[in-house]
């Protein structure tokens, strides 16, 4: 008998999840709440919930309203519970839910089909793609009305959930399951479900097998050829909707099977500038636009489209014009500056990822500046890759001007063109250019200076002998009466900074560079905050390319920066803080002057005690102190002690936070962004002081800071561990004392970090940078421990030779990985010399090619006391070794070149013909080697 539900605790559920979605009542939304939550314990809650979802009676009398209400939160708290308690729910249960989700795809509400399409994707991501093997047949006769009775909604609500399905499963429905792919099924069945007559089953059938593209898959590269005959027989469909993942499908298929789309560009051109017309779907436009960026990634593509440029410049120029809506809604834009930021209107700050310690010397590159760009204008970023920053669910203060759009995408796709062609797009935009430059009309001057500032790089050559009367028109721009125009006009102005900086001589600078400097940064006081933004991220661009010589101008310079922290509200304090660091990070030293610290870090300080520990805000702060303290060096000795101590503070209530929410799941977690950003302002506080100074600070610390660290090595977030490992490595160079004591708690982390086999697949990438400062940090360690590491040798060694062994990991991990190994055998030598014979060919070929640091140099001292312990484990790659000597230029240490020498004589007068052998080698490195050690 199948399953029947209480009708008095069904009526009362109902209720519950009814009275859960309710706006109207908060103290019954809060009740019904408690008692859900209370109700999953219930062994038939899943049950109950589907029925609700599927089966609601009529004997249950509400209205068709709370119906819909009561059904919606049945079928997202039932996948809520298949999400966290799958493996718990029963059997029998199981096999009710599953039998009755179908039915519910017919239903004519369509958000009760997409909530169930929800739920059955939740069904096969928890149970497996074999849990539920019965789902693909069943979605796709439906989708494809296989019996000939199926309704319209039923093959809608069926497709859409397939779809569903594949987007969250391409990995797994790829994989072989005992000799067969789901997807060698799957994906022909969509292909002919394209041809569907209903429209949404089309769209919905194209958009899954765009899912799969980037992957490549067998099954997808087999039909790769039938894919292509089809969309160009869709190409034309009245659909706006399969039209769009018709554009998608071309888009895709350029970065997959480039050779494909090659013979048909000519009509590809013609159909995507038609789409890209389309100024009845926006989105639809979007999509055709996006060919021109894909293209441009790809050089035989991108050569075909200059016999087109005639056709297509005018439709990137036609598109970058706001259309009425914007218009309606930008233009006369209110003097805000003085009006406080709501909180919901602030876009969320993320804390920038410590570089990874790419380098092989362990030095990070400094980050690039991702400044807030003119609302609406692509920053350089932007326009070379296309892509949009992504913000949390919760954040309602969307501008539309920040989100990606046609307008965006063409700036994108002429910078793109521009960079490949040059002179001739230049030659088709001028006309433009000086048709809309001085138009009365202001959205036509404001898209003339977007394509300015969108053609920079691409023909700077070409547009440099009009810069001298355009730069001048640009500046007289910043004050025109619109905002956006002066706002487009400092994104421009940003992008030709580098020509400005560059000029030859005082005279040019002074007639273009400083009237440039001088009027950006008076825009970043303008009485529009749109404009203030626009401004500060140009002049980040400034700073980026005139680098030292904004020495001169820094006094200047600082007092306007002052000036704005003073007028300027929350949400572009965040750009503020970047034109700060950057300022800080060019000029370095000069910082140190009494006359400009005095004024700026006061300024800094009336932030930093207004900010509290869980304002977003302190990520920038504190960003912009770990660059004021590396320019000043032990001058941030003065103002190091309260900044240290709140680092600290932050990384430990974050940490307990944590371990309260991991055992609470009725707590939020906290935002590691503040582990990381602590963690980074810590690493360079202890850089920049001297040594005695460090110690005292992490000596008094309170909680100590090893014992946060412990904690944060182990933490599950990759930014987290990286800068984790980059702050052991620092503490090595600057503070070994203080951590040599923590090593045997330490070191056993630091190995099971370098565990390539623990890596999650879908993880790699991240975590590929936290081993790379694993690696870096252990060769700080073993530097300054040295036979103390003996204890950690072995383990030590099999997991960076795997790390080395790997065709998986990036060639920067491996050249820390082998220089952290030639480290250990400057004073490990006789523990690796066992195993030189297995690791020395792999080890040669990745430091070869390195740049010749300290860290090489150690390396390489390691390596011959380890040759020295075991010079006849080298006989299959002594040539390797013999080149590598050669090609060594710079000793940067005493003994190194020393220990090459005694290794070479060691050999001469192992191996009896060394003329013949040594004679294999290059002649300029025969001679190098004879001239510099004497063999």
């Amino acid at each position: 008998m199948a399953w029947q539900p209480d009708q008095g605790q069904l009526k009362q559920l109902v209720g519950f999840l009814r009275d859960s979605l309710s706006g109207h009542d908060q103290n019954a939304q809060k009740y019904a709440t408690l008692m859900l939550s209370q109700a999953t314990s219930s062994p038939d809650i899943t049950n109950y919930l589907t029925y609700i979802l599927c089966n609601l009676p009529p004997s249950i009398d509400i209205s068709i309203e709370d119906t819909f209400v009561a059904r919606s939160s049945a079928a997202i708290t039932l996948k809520n519970i298949i999400k966290t308690q799958y493996r718990r729910i029963p059997p029998a249960n199981q096999t009710f839910i599953r039998a009755s989700l179908l039915s519910c795809l017919e239903d004519p509400n369509s958000k009760i089909r997409n909530f169930t399409g929800n739920v059955i994707t939740e069904i096969v991501k928890q149970g497996g793609v074999l849990g539920w093997p019965e789902i693909y047949p069943a979605l796709l006769s439906l989708a494809g009305n296989d019996n000939g009775n199926v309704t319209t909604q039923a093959q809608e609500g069926a497709m859409s959930a397939l779809a569903k399905v594949c987007e969250d499963n391409k990995k797994s429905l790829d994989r072989d399951y005992q000799g067969q792919r789901p997807l060698d099924i799957i994906l022909p069945r969509l292909l002919q479900l394209t041809a569907s007559p209903v429209a949404k089953v089309r769209a919905l059938a194209l958009e899954s097998i765009n899912a799969f593209i980037p992957q490549k898959p067998r099954a997808l590269l087999q039909l790769i050829d039938p894919l292509l005959s089809r969309l160009f027989q869709i190409a034309h469909d009245p659909s706006d909707d399969v039209r769009r993942y018709v554009c998608r499908s071309f888009v895709q298929l350029v970065d997959v099977k480039p050779e494909k789309i090659l013979p048909h560009v000519e009509g590809l051109i013609n159909y995507m500038i038609a789409q890209q017309r389309n100024t009845d779907d926006p989105d639809l436009a979007l999509d055709a636009a996006e060919f021109w960026l894909a293209v441009g990634e790809h050089k035989n593509l991108c050569a075909n489209l200059g016999p087109y440029l005639s056709s297509i410049i005018p439709c990137l120029l036609e598109s970058m014009v706001y259309g009425e809506d914007d218009i309606a809604r930008l233009e006369g834009d209110a003097d805000d500056a003085n009006e406080e930021d709501k909180a919901e209107t602030i876009k969320p700050k993320f804390a920038k990822t410590k570089t990874a310690r790419t380098a092989p010397n362990g030095q990070s590159t400094a980050n690039g500046i991702n400044g807030n760009i003119a609302a609406g204008t692509p920053d350089d970023d932007a326009l070379s890759e296309g892509e949009i920053e992504e913000y949390p669910d919760d954040y309602e203060g969307a501008d539309p001007e920040e989100e990606w759009n046609l307008r965006k995408c063409s700036a994108a796709a002429l910078d793109v063109l521009a960079t490949f062609f040059h002179q001739p797009v230049f030659d088709i935009t001028l006309p433009y250019l000086k048709d809309n430059l001085n138009h009365q009309d202001w959205p036509n001057r404001e898209a003339a200076v977007l394509a300015i500032g969108a053609v920079a790089d691409g023909c700077m050559e070409v547009i440099s002998p009009h810069l001298p009367e355009l730069i001048p028109y640009l500046i007289s721009l910043l004050q025109d009466t619109e905002s956006v125009v002066r706002q487009i006009t400092c994104w421009a102005l940003g992008r030709y900074a580098k020509w400005a900086t560059q000029l030859p001589d005082k005279q040019a600078k002074a007639s273009y560079f400083e009237p440039m400097m001088d009027g950006i940064l008076r825009k970043m006081l303008d009485r529009n905050k749109a404009v203030q933004a626009a401004a500060a991220s140009a002049f980040c661009n400034l700073e980026d390319t005139a680098r030292t010589e904004l020495t001169p101008y820094a006094k200047p310079i600082i007092q306007q920066f002052v000036r704005c922290f003073e007028i300027y509200k929350d949400r572009n304090m965040f750009v503020l803080y970047d034109c700060v660091q950057t300022l800080a990070e060019h000029i370095g030293p000069a910082l140190v002057e009494p006359e400009l610290c005095d004024l700026l870090i006061p300024a800094l300080f009336t932030r930093w005690e207004k900010v509290s520990d869980q304002s977003r805000e302190m990520f920038s702060l504190l960003e912009c102190l770990s660059y004021i303290a590396a320019a000043m060096g032990e001058a941030f000795a003065r103002l190091a002690d309260p900044i240290f101590t709140r680092c600290i503070t932050i990384v430990h209530q974050n940490l307990e936070d944590y371990l309260l929410a991991a055992n609470n799941e009725a707590l939020d977690k906290p935002d590691k962004d503040f582990l990381v950003v602590s963690l980074d302002l810590l690493s360079s506080i202890i850089q920049a002081l001297a040594s005695p100074t460090s110690i005292e600070l992490v000596t008094k610390s309170h909680p100590k800071m090893f014992d946060l660290l412990r904690f944060c090595l182990e933490d599950p977030n990759n930014d987290v561990r990286q800068s984790s490992y980059a702050l052991l490595g620092d503490c090595a160079i600057k503070i070994f004392p203080q951590l040599q004591p923590e090593l045997p708690t330490l070191m056993p982390i630091l190995i099971q970090q370098l565990e390539l086999d623990a890596l999650p697949d879908e993880e790699a990438d991240g975590t590929f940078s936290v081993i790379n400062n694993a690696c870096w940090s252990c060769g700080e360690i073993a530097v300054r421990q040295k036979n103390g590491m003996a204890p950690y040798i072995d383990k030590l060694y099999e997991r960076l030779f795997y790390i080395l062994d790997s065709q998986a990991v990036p060639s920067s991990v491996h050249e820390n990985a082998a220089i952290a190994l030639g480290r250990l055998g400057l004073d490990c030598s006789e523990g690796l010399a066992v195993h030189l014979a297995e690791f020395a060919r792999q080890f040669l070929q990745i430091i070869r090619p390195v740049d010749d640091t300290d860290e090489k140099g150690q390396a390489f001292l390691g390596l011959n006391r380890t040759i020295a312990n075991n010079p006849q484990a080298m006989e299959y790659c002594l040539l390797d070794y013999f080149k590598a000597t050669a090609a060594f230029k710079i000793f940067r240490q005493s003994d190194l070149k020393d220990s090459f020498q005694t290794v070479l004589v060691g050999y001469k007068t192992m191996i009896p013909d060394f003329g013949s052998f040594i004679g294999q080698l290059d002649p300029n490195e025969q001679q190098r080697l004879r001239s510099i050690y004497k063999i």
